[in-house]
């Protein structure tokens, strides 16, 4: 059912390509209905419109807080053209129908962006917007509505097409548009007053986000998948490669969770499955590297490289020796760019403009959502307690703080060994925390050439239950543990710590990952 288009209304804040809809309007005839601004605009431009005000006969009060709200308008908009009892009561009031609505909303998220004043945002809400564009997607039988300068073109074609007047497909699909719009905007709104209100967990929860990507499937192939952002983009640019996947995506953000911990500038992260597999903080980038690709070289194969600075050509070489997925930088030189293209498949990351600004980690099952805070905590010497006798040096407690901010990004179980701020064996995903420390010893024993004299530091996110676990530790030449208390038994593990002679901190927070 193609509805011909007589009438409109246009109240824009973004007024970008408005000629070129104008144009189309004038073409075909349209009598236009303005705004206060947007009309002048209109008129400036050579074409004809009536302004709002002087159609309803109301003037704007409140300082334009009060427009566009008038029953003429949205009479005409939301009124059925097929009732006879609708068509009556038009006729009564001397309103006529309204087939075409362009409107977008004053910029409340970009003005969120620039602004931390609460009445200048405040101000910035829009209400006439939304209630145009409600009603005029709710009438879409009867009446298009055009959200977004995006839409112009399409909207344009659909009605040279038509001969003047819009297709009933394509105002169902402008209608869910604009839906999905006001809804984004209202969640928008909803979610800055909950946190200048410090509402953590609102009784009502909207989630919002603009489409990134549709991804060519999920997890595996029969899986559909998309990624979203609250932002208008990631933060992160792809520069070459074949186009990320849903896992590649995984474990980018897993790598960064891992870099953003390191000091700045120093360290590398590989991860494999969204686990590290190796990580090392090292004033040389080439020997940083180095170390982390000797923690666990064969699961580094396939894997995600995350450099926590510019990645050079020096760097660039050594990468290209072994097949990676992803290499991330914060940055690559000219030189480092042309050698990783030699492999065109390599996907190369710039997450030099990275912010963080996460707040809320969700997962949804069955219907569900289940949120909760991030785990971010930036860790001081205060957050740990030396428990035994012997007491770590100024470098060892740093060591050991490396190894648990490692350790709190590992599946858990959790086990990480490391030695000189590099891991040297990592346990993940285990159900026993016991297994997890058989399979760090058994990494470090295959991947790394451990002298008698050499501390090895342990760090295990989460108490130990037993002293079974620390003791498979320390007989395997861990002389330096930190863990988070909480246990029954923690009095017997510093007790058995102290017995072997070893150095033993306790967090205080724990540091589960699933």
């Amino acid at each position: 059912m193609s509805k011909k288009i007589k009438k409109a209304i246009i109240s824009l804040s973004d007024k970008s390509e408005i000629k070129l809809i104008l144009n189309t309007l004038k073409k075909h005839k349209v009598n236009i209905i303005s705004t206060g601004g947007t009309s002048k605009v209109i008129k400036k431009l050579g074409y004809k419109c009536t302004e709002i005000s002087e159609y309803t006969n109301t003037d704007e009060i409140l300082d334009g807080r009060v427009k566009t709200l008038h029953p003429k308008l949205y009479a005409g908009i939301l009124s059925k053209r097929e009732n006879n009892n609708h068509k009556k009561e038009l006729k009564k009031n001397n309103y006529n129908e309204i087939d075409l609505v362009i409107v977008n909303f004053y910029p409340f998220e970009k003005t969120l962006k620039s602004t931390k004043n609460h009445n200048k945002l405040v101000e910035n809400i829009d209400i006439g917007g939304p209630t145009l564009v409600r009603a005029a997607a709710k009438n879409y039988k009867h009446t298009t509505v055009i959200t977004s300068p995006h839409q112009y073109r399409e909207f344009i074609l659909d009605l040279e097409k038509n001969k003047g007047a819009t297709s009933l497909e394509f105002r169902k699909k402008l209608s869910q548009e604009a839906f999905n719009l006001t809804a984004y905007y209202d969640s928008v709104i909803s979610e800055y007053l909950n946190i200048k209100n410090n509402i953590h967990f609102p009784q009502k929860q909207t989630i919002h986000g603009n489409l990134i990507e549709v991804l060519r499937y999920g997890e595996n192939p029969h899986q559909q998948s998309a990624i979203y952002s609250k932002h208008d983009n990631l933060g992160i640019s792809q520069l070459s490669g074949k186009k990320l996947s849903y896992n590649n995506y995984n474990d980018i953000y897993a790598a960064l969770n891992v870099s953003q911990t390191l000091p700045k500038n120093i360290g590398t992260v590989i991860v494999k499955h969204s686990n590290p597999c190796g990580v090392s903080v090292n004033k040389s980038k080439i020997e940083s590297y180095k170390e982390a690709l000797a923690c666990d070289p064969i699961s580094a194969f396939g894997g995600i490289v995350s450099c926590n600075f510019k990645i050079n050509e020096k760097i660039a070489l050594e990468l290209n020796k072994i097949f990676l997925e992803v290499v991330i930088g914060l940055g690559f030189d000219k030189d480092s760019i042309k050698i990783l293209k030699k492999k065109k498949n390599l996907r190369l990351i710039d997450a030099s403009k990275l912010k963080e600004n996460n707040l809320v980690n969700i997962v949804s099952n069955f219907d569900s959502l289940l949120l909760q805070s991030i785990d971010k905590k930036k860790f001081t010497k205060n957050d740990f307690r030396v428990v035994t006798k012997i007491k770590p040096s100024k470098k060892i407690l740093n060591d050991l703080i490396f190894a648990f901010n490692v350790c709190r990004n590992v599946k858990s179980n959790a086990i990480v060994l490391t030695k000189d701020s590099s891991t040297v064996g990592i346990g993940s995903g285990q159900p026993s925390r016991l297994d997890s420390c058989r399979i760090a010893i058994e990494k470090m024993r295959k991947f790394q050439k451990i002298n008698k004299d050499d501390l090895i530091l342990g760090a295990s996110d989460a108490f130990f239950p037993f002293v079974d676990g620390i003791e498979t530790l320390v007989q395997n030449g861990v002389g330096a543990i930190i863990q988070p208390s909480g246990s029954i038994r923690d009095k017997e593990i510093i007790k058995f710590a102290d017995k072997v002679g070893i150095i033993l901190v306790f967090s205080n927070t724990r540091h589960f990952k699933h």
